[in-house]
């Protein structure tokens, strides 16, 4: 036995696994403060809101550099030194754009706090993953997953509440706080992973990172899954603080960024889903996951009529993209530890540029055909995922047991 798997003969202490999700949750949050901001954003830096998207790209990039540069780390070094040396990093580039005085400095924070928060986040996954004996994976990759839902969450609260307190500048300055106070609580209490014994040069890591993905079949179908899923999510979402801070209803930032928490509902399926994924289930999980995220786009067309149809929607939407999301996550960390934050940086290849892609066509169309366009365009996406998974379970269905892709 390697001593990277030294940890799995045992279940995991409940403790531990809520600390994996803790600081999950806690750097992910970071990537999502700018959400509920961008009519603030775009009115002290002077951009037009067709353009404004780009900050949430701007984040989306550097998490895409994160997955080629950096989640890969941790299958070669000792992830609790690693998540170290990227909470510091990630301190820096919060003071960084709360500081921002022009549209490329803060484009440029932004960035950084993509590259540092994801790092963090999935390097968090990753560890929990090689950490965990196989019989118990989905379930801790759930629980991880669940921190994340709820990092989300209150990303969106504190980033609204805090804006309509102290300005847009507290957020980030708060949070980097928070993640000093956090830094201190895992220095000691996160468990050592000695590094493989058989180090490849850094270039040759991120080879073999690619070939993951020229190789992996089950990694293909459920990164083009999770591409489409999270291009949806983040066409809902990148664009609903744009008619709910107009006229009429002029909603606060507060107000917005409250409709998070009705995805709460999200952070409980996607730790069920994780127990569904190791018992077999994950097929079923999957259809009715899709399922759900493509209705929910019905009652959120409707939002101009009811602020009810809009909660509606979002729990459909949220449920239905977490409980996937674990899913597939559990489905591709069933390979060995060694390998885990390779696959989950390939992986979230296909997250980053989902959302990234969402949240610049969201505002671009928003612009040009209002709510109503949002919501075609992020339907017609949540079809494709639809089709897609059902393309790559049909030709294998009497081949594969169940969960097998």
């Amino acid at each position: 036995m390697s001593s990277r798997s030294s940890f799995v003969d045992a279940p995991m202490p409940r403790s531990l696994v809520a600390l994996f999700a803790g600081t999950a949750g806690a750097s992910v949050a970071n990537v999502y403060f700018a959400q509920p901001l961008l009519d603030t954003l775009a009115s002290e830096f002077g951009m037009a809101q067709a353009a404004i998207g780009g900050v949430v790209t701007a984040t989306q990039a550097g998490s895409v550099l994160a997955l080629l540069l950096l989640v890969p780390l941790g299958d070669q070094l000792e992830r609790r030194w690693l998540a170290r040396a990227q909470l510091m990093g990630l301190v820096l580039a919060l003071i960084g754009v709360a500081a921002a005085r022009s549209p490329v400095a803060l484009m440029a924070g932004m960035l950084c706090v993509g590259l540092l928060g994801t790092a963090m986040t999935q390097g968090m996954i990753a560890y929990a993953a090689s950490t965990a004996a196989a019989s118990e994976r989905g379930r801790v990759v759930g629980a991880a997953q669940a921190g994340v839902v709820v990092g989300l969450l209150l990303a969106r609260v504190w980033s609204g509440v805090l804006a309509d307190l102290v300005g847009w500048r507290g957020v980030y300055l708060g949070s980097a706080a928070v993640m000093v106070v956090l830094g201190a609580c895992i220095w000691r209490r996160l468990p050592a992973q000695a590094p493989v014994t058989a180090r490849q040069p850094y270039s040759q890591l991120l080879r073999s990172s690619l070939g993951l993905l020229r190789s992996d079949r089950v990694l293909q179908v459920r990164g083009t899954l999770a591409l489409l899923m999270f291009a949806a999510f983040s066409i809902f979402w990148s664009a609903l603080a744009l008619p709910l801070t107009a006229v009429p209803r002029s909603l606060s930032h507060a107000a917005v960024g409250a409709f998070g928490l009705l995805g709460a509902v999200g952070a409980v399926l996607a730790g069920r889903a994780g127990r569904w994924a190791d018992r077999g289930w994950a097929q079923r999980t999957s259809a009715a996951s899709l399922g759900l995220l493509l209705l929910a786009w019905l009652p959120l067309a409707l939002l101009q009529h009811s602020l009810w149809w809009l909660a509606l929607g979002i729990l459909l939407l949220d449920a239905g993209c977490q409980a996937l999301h674990v899913t597939n996550q559990a489905l591709i960390l069933q390979r060995p530890a060694e390998s885990h934050g390779r696959l989950i940086a390939c992986y979230m290849l296909f997250y980053a540029v989902g959302s990234g892609a969402g949240a610049l066509a969201s505002t671009a169309v928003y612009a040009r055909a209002g709510w109503s366009g949002v919501c075609m365009l992020g339907a017609g996406v949540s079809l494709l995922a639809c089709l897609v998974w059902a393309a790559s379970a049909w030709p294998h269905a009497r081949r594969c047991a169940p969960g097998a892709s």
